[in-house]
């Protein structure tokens, strides 16, 4: 019997971009296993991708970009022996999505459509830009149309695209709880209150920063910044580490206390809380903004606050920080959480029924 073939479509290099790590990179095996082949297709390649957030460099940076929508075209041409194309958030990262309607239209191939934000909306730390105005949002309410499953992130995501496309499937970003467990630190003198993320949402850690300076007015705390880019702003109790795939977990790992401070908007509600995921997958209590799956996630698993206020931020945070037997259960709780929930185990079946 043939094996089915699969094409993933995508805008990164393999392993190097946590959106694509954590929706479908960590079920290639489970896919393997099933008996399905696969190839990827990432719009940018590895040197390419270095480059694009170089500062300067602009002519090398368009002969990339000119390069990868060449490459991207000529795919086109690729497509006969693949049943499912799997395609997450876009083909490529401007214009219409001339790409997808060739695969539905001509190739009448399965579309399996995959986002885990609200990709149909202007992203407002790109407000103004020329990437914002030259993006197409519109066309992410057509590819949803001409899919033959969309896979959404969160149930806010998913209301969006059933407007569309009846065939949703609720695919939750998942962890590989089974890594988040190899590695454990010694204690450390200070209390760590960390955050994790990439540089486009390093805007929202700035909200609670005005918290954590009447905080450490008072208490004795070390703000843990892990990121590909370090923060435009420097605070005497910051400590900032380059995001390291080999080290992650170890980093992560110097943390008390997680926390995902969010804008209250309809883009944050689109977030799949991921921060949330790896900070309970290691057993560390967590503070976040009552925004979208946020609530959901802490409400359920009752391994840390929600905090919309200053005040209530600064309770959180002030009530952690003195209280680490308390930290500790809180932590534990959050691990069974994401264990049961939003581990690739517990996922895998829903993940691979999008190709049935």
């Amino acid at each position: 019997m043939e094996r089915k073939k699969i094409l993933f479509v995508c805008p990164y290099p393999f392993d190097e971009a946590p959106s694509q790590r954590f929706r479908y990179e960590q079920y290639l095996s489970a896919l393997e296993t099933e008996g399905f082949q696969f190839e990827l297709a990432p719009f940018l390649n590895l040197r390419a991708w270095k480059m694009l957030y170089k500062s300067g460099q602009s002519f090398q940076k368009l002969f990339w970009l000119v390069l990868s929508f060449i490459k991207r075209f000529f795919l086109l041409f690729q497509l006969y022996h693949f049943e499912y194309i799997f395609i997450h958030r876009e083909a490529t990262p401007v214009g219409p999505p001339f790409f997808e309607w060739a695969v539905r239209f001509i190739w009448k191939k399965k579309i399996i459509y995959d986002f885990d934000d609200a990709i149909w909306l202007e992203d407002p730390n790109e407000k103004g830009s020329l990437k914002a105005r030259i993006k197409w949002k519109s066309k992410v309410k057509s590819i949803c149309k001409w899919s033959y499953k969309v896979s959404s992130g969160n149930d806010y995501l998913a209301q969006f695209a059933k407007k569309f496309n009846e065939r949703v499937v609720v695919n939750p970003t998942t962890i590989n709880t089974d890594y988040h467990k190899e590695i454990k630190v010694s204690k450390r003198e200070k209390n760590v209150i960390g955050w994790t993320g990439t540089h486009s949402t390093l805007p929202y850690l700035k909200i609670i920063l005005p918290v954590l300076d009447e905080l450490a007015k008072e208490y004795d705390f070390e703000l843990l910044v892990i990121s590909n880019q370090k923060p435009d702003f420097d605070v005497r109790y910051m400590r900032y580490i380059p995001w390291r795939k080999s080290k992650e977990i170890q980093d992560l790992n110097q943390m008390d206390i997680g926390i995902m401070p969010l804008t209250n908007d309809i883009w944050s509600q689109g977030k799949c809380g991921f921060k949330l995921l790896q900070y309970m997958a290691i057993q560390k209590a967590v503070i976040a903004s009552p925004v979208g799956v946020n609530k959901k996630m802490i409400q359920e698993s009752g391994a840390g606050y929600l905090a919309e206020t200053k005040e209530r931020w600064q309770s959180a945070i002030a009530k952690l920080l003195m209280d680490p037997s308390f930290r500790e259960d809180l932590g534990k709780q959050g691990q069974e959480y994401v264990e049961n929930n939003y581990s690739v185990n517990s996922n895998k079946s829903t993940f691979l029924s999008l190709f049935q």
